[in-house]
């Protein structure tokens, strides 16, 4: 039997659920299910204000309308990273200055930022890579100190906190995933916005409504259903929110289940780690992390070639991950690398994801961890 690479998750009620959609009246966004979905984030986030969204690319879209990039504005990010987090801005008209990242986290590296800043900058944006957490506390420093937006890519990182405080709620915005390749998921997409500078929260529900005054104009704040600003339809259906909610209602249990398998993997490679064959993951004491992703380092792009196709001939699908964003013909042609390409590059062609899942045997990830000895041996 072969070994996927992702499943996405189910927990039992997600048919349940999207056939009491299907039997009700109101297929659109922000129906019952997106209301519990967004109170349940907005409870356990401790924020006042979340907005759910067709995918987390929706999410970042909406948050650079929000800080109103303009063209020829200037955006910091890693090259390591989904094409999304730079499309969201480059829409915009905004060039794209990437810097290196951090060898051990993968993670932007927090000293690199503040050389890139230029008095065209108008935003900060980490990338919470494999749900561990970004130095935020001085990355917020630099960008007060300068006068910059913070957006926090967390589309890795539900559940994940650093210094005790969840992902995405330590910029001015943030931004989650519910694709089906991530621990929750609403029926193969979804994202969420996630304001923690209320100067934003009127006009973000304005620009999810396509630019209207809609949820006001519910809620008895206006008397006219009129368009009022740009906007775009950032609604996601109330069958993603279905799907979501049935996820939501058992995420300390899927929580925990990664969790678990990630240790797994872990404990059974370490062997290879303290003799230097691979490397492993990193997680720093101020960070707690959510198990989105087990990774490993070979020696460089040939072994992990190798490492892959021997795997592949066990019936075991691993994978490697990002082409940085810098080297790409888009990312050549908008925007550029600031400094040293040290790691990003460098690490990029090292990095394998295993099989991670709910649900995921411990037989198979022994399978797995036996597959690579083999291979070292």
């Amino acid at each position: 039997m072969s070994i996927a690479f992702n499943k996405p998750p189910m927990t039992g009620n997600e048919q349940e659920y999207l056939l009491q959609v299907l039997k009700g009246s109101k297929l659109c966004g922000d129906g019952p299910f997106s209301k519990r979905c967004q109170k349940w984030f907005e409870e356990k986030l401790a924020v006042e204000k979340v907005l759910l969204t067709p995918s987390c690319t929706a999410a970042l879209e909406l948050a650079a309308l929000l800080i109103n990039i303009q063209p020829g504005d200037e955006v910091i990010m890693p090259s390591y990273t989904f094409v999304s987090t730079a499309n969201a801005f480059v829409l915009r008209g905004a060039k794209i200055v990437f810097v290196d990242i951090r060898q051990d986290t993968m993670n932007i590296d927090e000293d690199k930022i503040e050389a890139a800043i230029t008095e065209k900058t108008r935003a900060i944006v980490p990338v919470h890579y494999a749900g561990v957490g970004c130095e935020m506390d001085i990355i917020m420093d630099i960008a007060n100190r300068h006068g910059l937006y913070v957006i926090e890519d967390a589309a890795q990182g539900v559940m994940s906190k650093y210094k005790g405080r969840a992902l995405g709620t330590i910029g001015h915005l943030g931004a989650f995933s519910f694709h089906e390749t991530k621990n929750y998921t609403s029926g193969g997409e979804g994202g969420l916005l996630i304001i923690n500078d209320t100067q934003f929260i009127n006009r973000a529900e304005v620009i999810r409504e396509k630019g209207t005054n809609r949820s006001q104009f519910f809620r008895g704040m206006v008397d006219k259903y009129q368009w009022v600003d740009v906007g775009s339809s950032y609604l996601p259906s109330e069958l993603q929110s279905a799907y979501l909610w049935a996820q939501l209602e058992n995420a300390e249990e899927i929580n925990n289940t990664r969790l678990s398998a990630w240790d797994y993997y872990n404990k059974g490679l370490k062997p290879l780690s303290q003799t230097g064959v691979i490397g492993l993951t990193k997680i720093p004491e101020e960070c707690v992390h959510n198990a989105h992703m087990f990774y490993m380092k070979t020696s460089g792009l040939e072994e992990r070639t190798r490492l892959l196709e021997h795997l592949k001939s066990r019936d075991i699908f691993a994978a490697f991950h990002y082409v940085p964003l810098h080297t790409s013909k888009a990312g050549l042609k908008l925007g550029w690398f600031h400094g040293e390409d040290r790691f990003t590059t460098n690490e990029s062609e090292k990095l394998v994801r295993l099989p991670l899942w709910y649900g995921i045997k411990q037989s198979d990830q022994k399978r797995i961890v036996d597959a690579i000895i083999e291979f070292y041996k």
